[in-house]
């Protein structure tokens, strides 16, 4: 990590610990520790089972689209990637780190850079075509509860989805309509180039350019694999889920039993839509409000309430900057290339 991470980092820290006070400010010490006591530690160490099938089904994604090209790619070296992702990923603006994170570590692992960009990338558009689903599915189950409760955060949610379905629209076009997408690039551009110098600009416009046309070659290449394709999407789909599942064993742990697990899971789904909105890295401050506006009518307790979002947010953001880190400090295996076989002698006499 360079300087300027560590001090990201350290100022997230912070920011964390500034909100953590502040979120406190009205709960009596007494309580708290009350409620500390009476945790259930078994379902946190289910919820804490969920945070790392999240990180591991992530890492077998990330094996799929590897193994096809690379041998003796172990799934420690995989884990890594969906580690070093979460520790860029917490400490940039919009997430902004985590994929040139992701391509980083996974060329220490020996896969080529061009390569592990068009991994990244197409592990992005499942994973954007998964949230989109999930979405939709929480939008059928709990929208109706956020519009008549909190109707004040209904078109957060809803300019959430269309940031994510507009990411994905996107995506596709690169994929099946790739000479409109790149005409379509150059119209857009051309604004940016009232405010940038003429070289910075053809440096910018050449780079966006290599990447739409890494991430075509890749796609053609990897939708021929439907197969792969598919079990990709189904272990997305399956991680999301384990992520969704969090709020509600942390729920049971503060011995609320009668919580309709749906209905949490789809209120999560919503969460992490909100969340996605907020530049500031981690979603930080957004992230808080949304968990505790959402969850009040399920945990009537403040003082629970308050605890509740507290271990929430150390499962699924704290937590991974801390195994980031150590994901970044571990020494990398290489992986070996397979190489491409050449035609032999009889079939280009043949052809």
């Amino acid at each position: 990590m360079t300087r300027k991470n560590i001090w990201s980092l350290l100022v997230m820290v912070a920011l964390g610990v500034g909100i953590s006070w502040y979120s406190l400010r009205n709960v009596k010490l007494s309580n708290l520790m009350d409620d500390i006591l009476t945790l259930n530690w078994w379902w946190l160490l289910v919820a804490l089972g969920c945070v790392g099938l999240y990180f591991g089904l992530e890492a077998v994604a990330v094996q799929k689209f590897v193994r096809h090209r690379y041998r003796n790619y172990r799934f420690k070296s995989a884990l890594r990637v969906p580690l070093a992702e979460q520790l860029f990923n917490g400490i940039t603006p919009f997430s902004s780190g985590g994929q040139p994170a992701q391509i980083f570590v996974m060329a220490q692992s020996g896969i080529d850079a061009g390569r592990a960009s068009s991994v990244a990338l197409m592990k992005f558009v499942v994973f954007q075509a998964m949230v989109v689903l999930n979405f939709l599915f929480a939008m059928l189950i709990g929208f109706h509860y956020l519009a008549e409760k909190l109707s004040y955060l209904s078109l957060y949610v809803l300019l959430g989805f269309l940031i994510h379905f507009a990411v994905i629209v996107g995506l596709l076009l690169v994929m099946y309509w790739y000479n409109f997408t790149k005409r379509a690039v150059k119209i857009v551009l051309i604004p940016v180039s009232w405010f940038m110098k003429a070289e910075r600009f053809a440096k910018f416009e050449n780079n966006i350019s290599e990447k739409i046309d890494s991430f075509y070659e890749e796609s053609v290449r990897m939708t021929k694999d439907w197969r792969m394709l598919v079990e990709v999407c189904i272990v997305t789909f399956l991680q999301l889920l384990f992520y969704y599942l969090i709020p509600y064993f942390i729920m049971r742990a503060m011995g609320i039993d009668d919580v309709n697990l749906i209905m949490v899971t789809s209120l999560n789904v919503l969460i992490f839509l909100v969340t996605s909105l907020f530049p500031i890295p981690g979603g930080a401050g957004g992230a808080e409000f949304g968990f505790t506006a959402l969850f009040a009518k399920f945990i009537p307790s403040h003082s629970k309430l308050i605890l509740a979002m507290l271990i929430w947010r150390i499962l699924t953001y704290y937590l991974g900057l801390f195994l980031g880190m150590i994901a970044m400090a571990m020494r990398p295996e290489k992986a070996e290339e397979i190489p491409i076989a050449a035609p032999s002698r009889s079939d280009s006499q043949e052809q």
